[in-house]
Parts: C-alpha cells; structure tokens; sequence
C-alpha cells in the first residue's frame, strides 16, 4: 500500500503535525485516529500490514501505529518500512534510525529520528486521570520527593500525577533500547516543569555506566483537551 492509497475506514487521514513545543532536527512525527470498531478483517492487507491477534482495540491500536511508524520512516528516509515486534515487546527499527511507537484512546503516533542526531526518543501519550483514580495510584506513580511537592487540590494534584505518569513512561521508552534494563516509576523523578511545557527529569537509580543514578534528561509536553502528549529525546 503506498502513502496515497485510501485508508480503511478504521483510520483517519494521518497527520504530520508538531503538537509538542520544541520541534526535533532529524526527525519524523507522524499521527493517526482509529476507531476499533469500524476495524474490519481485510484492513490489515489493505494497509500491507501484517495482522496481530487480540481484540479489536488491540488490532487497531497496532494498525494504526505501525502505519504511522512506516509513514514517518518514509519521510525520514526514503524507505518506507514496518518495524517488527522483538522479543520484548518493543519495536525494530531499521539501521541508523530510532523512534518510538504511542496510542491511546482512538489516536496514535510514531515518532522517529536520526541515529546520528538521537540516541533515543520516548514519546507517550495518555488521558489526564480522574481525581479519584489519580489519588489511589499516586503512590505507585509518585516518589516521596514528588509526592511532598504535590499542589494543594485534587484537581491540580490529578494533573501533575497524570503528567509525571507519562514523562516517566516516555523516559523508559528513550532509554530501555539504551540500557535493556527495566525500571520503574520509583527509578526516576520529575524535578520540575513549567507551563511553557518543558520538563526535567532524574535517574535514582543506575543503569549502567553510562547513566548513573543523578542524571539529568529533558523531556516536554503538550496538553489538549484531555490528552496529555509527552517526549524524552535522548541527544548524541
């Protein structure tokens, strides 16, 4: 299927959109809505995209973003191309190039990059917890520093929660390739933000010799609506 075949129902016309406020050099974002329940069997050969079993969402949610990873390696580099699913879940990316793969909620996006310019990009995407929700996981979600810094409403502490949820979820998207190691949301902390949607965050605890338990990486975010859209961009 090339870029300018019609799309299955299921999908939207994709997008190449910069939502977030600092655009990258050397990369490619590309964006798409679906609606799982307009998926039908044929559209994964009508997109020329291998079918994965599971549910419906589940289908269209990995339709939609390995269509949008083969878009955005397309304008990256010429050759349009699916990442396959390695043994741990997270996509392969062609030679030189990294990237990261998000969707939630009828919409999804790839992201890719130059492996000379980047040496991991983490992009997430959620929508912003419910108070209730926010305050039963706050405590998985939050260190103790995080958790002291929490403003003083439900509403706003919602809102932090959500966003420190997914910094930390696109942090171990950029750097997981880097260290093959898992970490969790107590391996790490948000430090600070500013409404200009910049962040950064902190390793607590080592991941190897290259990331020591200290170190700094940037990360930044866009809210609209309800979504909440974040990156972490590792550079060389």
């Amino acid at each position: 299927m090339s870029i300018s075949s019609p799309l299955p129902p299921c999908l939207s016309a994709p997008s190449t959109r910069w939502p977030l406020p600092l655009a990258l050099p050397a990369t490619a974002l590309q964006s798409v809505r679906f609606e799982p329940g307009l998926l039908q069997a044929a559209d994964f050969d009508a997109c020329g995209i291998a079918p994965v079993r599971g549910a419906a969402k589940r289908q269209a949610e990995y339709l939609a973003g390995r269509l949008c990873a083969r878009q955005a390696l397309q304008r990256l580099t010429g050759t349009p191309s699916v990442p396959a699913v390695g043994e741990d879940r997270a996509p392969q990316w062609p030679a030189g190039v990294v990237g990261s793969i998000t969707h939630g909620a009828g919409w999804a996006a790839a992201l890719v990059g130059q492996a000379d310019t980047w040496r991991g990009l983490g992009l997430d995407t959620e929508l912003l917890l419910p108070t209730g929700r926010a305050g039963r996981l706050a405590g998985q979600i939050l260190t103790a520093a995080e958790l002291s810094r929490l403003p003083d409403t439900p509403e706003a502490q919602a809102w932090l929660a959500s966003l420190t949820f997914s910094l930390k979820e696109s942090l171990f998207k950029a750097l997981y390739p880097l260290v093959r190691r898992r970490f969790y949301f107590e391996h790490a902390e948000l430090l600070d933000w500013t409404p200009a949607g910049t962040a950064r965050l902190r390793l607590l605890e080592g991941l190897g010799p290259d990331w020591p338990a200290g170190s700094l990486l940037d990360g930044q975010f866009v809210c609209e609506g309800e979504r909440l859209l974040t990156l972490v961009a590792i550079p060389v």
